[in-house]
């Protein structure tokens, strides 16, 4: 039986859990043809499945604070620590898988703060070792958030991507979002850039009986959605409110304690309400719900699209995060879901909406959800053929 080639994805989720979940999705499809190795450096929630024929490296998790300042996960070191030990980590791994192919998530799009601890590994997958130099490959979502200096930044990750990477991944179906909507004007992708469709955990699963027939509440892990859980209860309290359906609310692995006391406390007043803290596959539970109240992200948005169910999303939404606000009304155009401004969500307007999501019947989005294996079929034939010439347009665009 032939080995198969080495390949070793890193990933970094800083505030949320989309990242990580999109990444673990793909290693799934890419252990089929490579032995992966996977390095992840955020908090690795209890709830996460890891997949057993996937190594996974833990780096001393780093994160985003409220303020949107980089931290140590870990009590027991410091920032300074956490990022040395992670350079050293991440660089012994690397040096000891010696993989064929590195993938790398979102950067040089993003997590520049963590360029230091990225590049020994770009620089020396660059270098031919015992003749033979590494495939290097940029993974990154659908839209990205927009950026102060956008020109100026966008300009950077163009010159870091000609100076490490050979192909750019995006996990995306181009006739739902391309790559240059989310850049500058006139600014180019200097390597190959490939769109695989949206990456989804495509594995069988059975509806939860937790969510049958209930309206389920969720934020993605939490970490940002208190605000938004906090006025659905204060809805669900609501005499408009009385007509729907009991409701699941999920608090998410990364929603601070104290959040989750706060959102305890509101429950005791509303004996319709089922708490969970985390629930181990979202989908699942969606798929018997009679409706989902939620943010935007990529997984959320995905779990949406997969199951059908009719959803109500108020996207997380800062000067500095617009992301999920893009994606949702692209989503509402094609019918797929409703939309609530998170400006406007009051729970007096919540409490309508809910009413109202009772009798939508969203429309089938008919997006391409086969992205984590085409990205695992892509990157196989990579390392057997090289990377397509960009001017092959079927090839660029997942079709081949």
């Amino acid at each position: 039986m032939r080995t198969r080639p080495s390949l070793l994805l890193y990933c970094q989720h800083s505030l949320g859990m989309g990242h990580l979940m999109r990444s673990l999705a793909l290693t799934r499809a890419l252990a089929e043809h490579f032995q992966v190795t996977f390095v992840s450096g955020g908090r690795l929630p209890r709830t996460v499945r890891l997949d057993p024929e996937v190594r996974v490296v833990p780096l001393p998790p780093v994160g985003l604070d409220a303020s949107g300042a980089l931290v140590s996960q870990d009590r027991r070191r410091s920032l300074d620590h956490a990022l040395a030990e992670r350079r050293r980590i991440l660089f012994d791994t690397w040096r000891a898988v010696a993989p064929q192919v590195v993938l790398v998530e979102l950067f040089p799009f993003g997590r520049r703060k963590f360029r230091a601890e990225l590049e020994p590994i770009l620089e020396g997958a660059r270098a031919a070792v015992s003749g033979q130099r590494s495939l290097v490959a940029c993974s990154v979502r659908d839209i990205l958030v927009g950026r102060e200096a956008q020109r100026e930044h966008d300009q950077r990750a163009a010159d870091l991507l000609a100076r490490y990477f050979d192909a750019v991944l995006v996990h995306s179906d181009p006739a739902f979002a391309r790559l240059e909507e989310s850049l500058s004007s006139g600014v180019g992708i200097p390597v190959p850039l490939f769109y695989t469709g949206f990456v989804h955990d495509t594995r069988p699963r059975r509806a939860a009986a937790a969510g049958r027939g209930r309206f389920v509440a969720s934020a993605g892990g939490g970490m940002v959605g208190e605000e938004l859980l906090q006025v659905v209860l204060d809805a669900y309290c609501r005499p408009e409110a009385a007509s729907c359906p009991p409701l699941t609310l999920v608090g998410g692995p990364f929603l601070p304690e104290p959040a989750w006391a706060a959102l305890v406390r509101t429950a005791r007043r509303q004996p319709r309400v089922e708490l969970r803290r985390a629930v181990p596959n979202l989908a699942a539970l969606l798929a018997g719900a009679a409706g989902s109240i939620s943010q935007c992200g990529y997984n959320t948005a995905m779990d949406l699209i997969a199951t059908g169910v009719p959803a109500l999303v108020i996207p997380f939404r800062t000067e500095r995060e617009d992301e999920q606000i893009k994606r949702a009304a692209r989503l509402a155009a094609l019918g797929a879901l409703r939309l609530l401004d998170p400006a406007d969500a009051t729970p007096a307007r919540v409490a309508r909406e809910l009413v109202a999501l009772q009798e939508f019947r969203p429309r089938p989005a008919c997006l391409d959800l086969g992205g984590a294996h085409r990205t695992a079929r892509m990157l196989a034939d990579f390392c057997v053929y090289g990377v397509p010439a960009p001017s092959d347009r079927r090839l660029q665009e997942g079709v081949a």
